[in-house]
């Protein structure tokens, strides 16, 4: 019988098994946490303040990068990348407690918003789509409403702030949006929501936003 390998022997190759083992495993755990902190993730819809577009229990594939390249878990933009634009949905924290959210924002710096029954006039633009009386357009894009519930307390001629954003629930009557909370910070928008790919009783799709 061999006699046993002495304390140092041991702890020597208790290391040689951490570097060879763990130590790749937890920088490839790290790697895969920065990249989904800097460049893509999800989000699962809690509510019905964006109906019709999302519905509650969709799951939406977003972009961490579409309005830069950030550190990772930080707001420090390594590689800008543009701004928020009118029409987009973004996920966001809210000014007011944290609460991660998903809206669209409506208007940028400089743009003076004013909102009568839940229909948006931007710089003195209606944003009604002619061609569908329920639905805006933001240049490309069109949004769907939802006035089920009316339109919610009404914006009487106010200024998007430099650097900020304002947003707005799609379901404009029960949406706890800018309305509430105030404008939001561009730099404070860490994601772009890009399509649904989980469909609430439908399952996997994949819908563009």
């Amino acid at each position: 019988m061999s006699p046993p390998a002495p304390p140092l022997a041991r702890i020597r190759s208790a290391g040689h098994w951490l570097r060879r083992e763990v130590l790749p495993m937890l920088a490839l755990l790290l790697l895969l946490g920065a990249a989904r902190a800097s460049f893509a993730n999800h989000y699962h819809v809690p509510s019905g303040s964006m109906q019709p577009t999302l519905q509650p229990g969709d799951r939406v594939a977003v972009d961490m990068s579409a309005y830069g390249v950030r550190v990772p878990f930080t707001r420090h933009v390594l590689v800008e990348r543009g701004q928020p634009r009118r029409g987009d949905v973004v996920v966001f924290d809210s000014p007011v407690d944290g609460t991660r959210l998903i809206k669209r924002v409506v208007a940028v710096a400089g743009d003076r918003v004013e909102l009568r029954d839940g229909r948006l006039v931007v710089n003195s633009v209606p944003m009604a789509d002619p061609g569908a009386p329920s639905a805006e357009r933001f240049g490309l894009r069109v949004a769907q409403l939802d006035l089920a519930d009316g339109g919610g307390p009404d914006i009487a001629g106010i200024e998007v702030p430099e650097g900020r954003v304002l947003v707005l629930g799609d379901h404009r009557g029960r949406s706890a949006d800018g309305r509430w909370f105030g404008f939001v910070e561009a730099d404070a928008i860490y994601a772009r929501a890009v399509a649904v790919y989980w469909r609430r009783g439908e399952g996997l799709e994949w819908q563009r936003l």
